[in-house]
């Protein structure tokens, strides 16, 4: 008899459940969770951006390009959930008693959760142009509102629904870590499920990297805007520590006067309230640096919570309003001065360093590591965990015993006491070059296929444009954009699958040879190649892996257009 989940009641008594009966039940959770999300990803691609996308096309109410940016690359989300995982995952719970795993078709399709970094990093404008919007036009603001009075939307709005996406990725691990934990280590899905669990793991860590680096910068904004743009804050090396009302004691008088404080990790801003008719703006009066700043409590039976910030521009007399803040501010004034006083230990003491299992992105430029390219080093001064680019520098530290050792570059010049030169810069720089060309050109020549190709969105308002074009053998579903061939970053990537490729229609009026397009959902790509030879090859290996098919490593196209005695394509200028 095949497994069948199991009523609440009698799933909370584990103990009573065999070990098979956990497992299924959790596969089965996977799989009933994933039909509720491929669902609100219809309501989000289907519903409110194909409406959003009609009265922008038909009545031109409000711009294409800004729904576009708000719903980034759903589509590309909605049709890898709706055409293959739930798909496989339900052929896969039909047949659960002759083949009872889930590790194996998570692991195959696992890679292509990185599409959700595109959509995470886009999250915060996302929301800004929603709420910008729904101001600014009525027609726009009208539809989401229609939309959301329907059953379907379940009483919840936009913004909630667009958050799923960026919880999904975190959803899936713990799903597999608590089936993991069910797994026998002996049985057959038991690696499949590690690897899998690994794979998620890293995807989820960068999502959760992206989504502190935008609540910094968003945090950094708004302060920024309270400010009324008059102060340079907006810096990623800036952090926001502590910001609220506070009062001044007059040094006249003894009356308390409103004050607004801003502390970073680097500077104390006092701030007083700017008159004005709409919103609350505060100007800045005073600048403090954390650096020799200084906190004590003065507080008197008659004037009571009140403690004194003295730096080296000017010294405060504060009163807190509530004893929650007299204990608060104090202390975090003392403990980012504490910190700031660390750094200027810099190279005295070994520094305690940061774990590099907990970091994903480095901390200096903020770009993901990897195995091969971009791997994890030690900063021997500070012990944040950096990349090489980023830690190719030496500097002598008093802590071993002044020998050279490798440091970041802001270490390297709080140390140095100057910058590193533009020479060694550019040398460095150099060498990053030539190891990367040789990089892009292996990728190429170990491609499904690449070539030349020119393309053009439909909708984005920008005309034919020339670019190199590569499927890597190693992730042969996913269509690289580059500038060309030498060029050591991707301009964008496209993951096909759910794409449909076709000729183009006498609708599309275009007026290049051998064209073709690709569509999914709201998005249209044409391009356009040099020979019939080279539209056909595009077009079979596109509509391939669009339907998700394994693909087969073709060669250099310019080779075998060579073998078949047509005209090797080569480099241009873009036309």
């Amino acid at each position: 008899m095949a497994l069948q989940p199991l009523p609440k009641a009698e799933r909370q008594d584990s103990t009573e459940l065999s070990v098979q009966q956990r497992v299924f039940n959790i596969a089965n959770e996977l799989l009933h969770t994933e039909k509720a999300y491929v669902s609100r990803l219809h309501l989000l691609d289907q519903v409110f951006c194909a409406q959003l996308m009609e009265e922008a096309r038909a009545r031109s109410s409000f711009p294409c390009e800004m729904v576009m940016g708000i719903f980034s690359n759903i589509c590309s989300i909605y049709c890898f959930h709706q055409q293959f995982l739930l798909p496989a995952l339900e052929k896969r719970m039909e047949e659960w008693d002759l083949n009872p795993r889930i590790g194996d078709i998570l692991q195959k399709l696992a890679p292509f959760l990185k599409m959700y970094g595109e959509y995470v990093k886009n999250f915060d404008r996302a929301m800004e142009l929603v709420n910008t919007w729904m101001q600014r036009s009525s027609q726009f603001k009208a539809i989401i509102h229609n939309i959301q009075k329907e059953e379907m939307c379940g009483n919840l709005t936009l913004q909630h629904h667009m958050l799923e996406p960026v919880q999904r990725i975190p959803r899936y691990e713990l799903l597999l870590k608590d089936y993991l934990h069910r797994l026998p280590e002996d049985a057959d899905d038991f690696k499949d499920a590690q690897k899998s669990l690994e794979l998620i793991a890293t995807a989820a860590e960068h999502s959760n990297a992206a989504i502190r680096k935008m609540e910094r910068m968003r945090k950094l904004l708004k302060v920024y805007e309270l400010l009324g743009g008059e102060e340079d804050i907006v810096n990623p090396t800036n952090e926001l520590i502590k910001e609220g009302h506070i009062l001044k004691l007059s040094a006249k008088n003894g009356t308390s006067q409103d004050r607004y404080l801003i502390l970073f990790n680097d500077r104390l801003l006092y701030c007083v309230p700017k008159l004005r008719l709409i919103g609350q703006k505060f100007g800045v009066r005073a600048r403090i640096d954390v650096d020799g700043m200084e906190v004590q409590r003065t507080s008197s039976m008659n004037v009571p919570r009140t403690f004194l910030v003295s730096g080296k521009q000017r010294s405060l007399e504060l009163q807190a309003r509530y004893v929650s803040e007299y204990v608060l501010w104090p202390l975090q004034y003392s403990l980012t001065a504490l910190c700031f006083q660390n750094c200027t230990e810099l190279g005295k003491r070994a520094p305690t360093p940061i774990r590099e299992k907990e970091v994903t992105l480095c901390m200096k430029c903020q770009e993901p590591f990897n195995s091969i390219t971009k791997r994890r080093h030690h900063c021997k001064a500070c012990g944040h965990v950096v990349c090489g680019k980023c830690s190719e520098f030496r500097a002598r530290l008093l802590y071993d015993n002044n020998r050279a050792n490798r440091v970041c570059i802001d270490c390297y010049t709080t140390l140095v006491g100057v910058p590193p030169s533009p020479a060694s810069l550019s040398n460095s720089a150099q060498r990053r070059r030539s190891i990367l060309e040789k990089q892009a050109s292996v990728a190429a020549e170990n491609s499904v296929l690449c070539s030349f190709l020119h393309h053009m969105e439909k909708g984005s308002g920008r005309g034919w444009q020339k670019a190199w074009f590569v499927i890597p053998d190693s992730e042969p579903l996913v269509l690289y954009i580059y500038g060309a061939p030498q060029d050591v970053k991707a301009q964008r990537s496209i993951p096909l699958i759910g794409f449909e490729v076709s000729l183009p229609e006498s609708s599309d009026r275009l007026e290049r040879r051998n064209a073709f397009k690709m569509s999914q959902s709201h998005l249209t790509v044409y391009f356009s190649a040099d020979c019939e030879e080279l539209q056909r090859r595009w077009m079979e290996v596109l509509s391939r892996a669009g339907r998700g098919e394994e693909l087969q490593s073709n060669g250099p196209i310019s080779e075998a257009l060579e073998e078949e005695g047509e005209e090797p394509v080569t480099t241009g200028e873009s036309t």
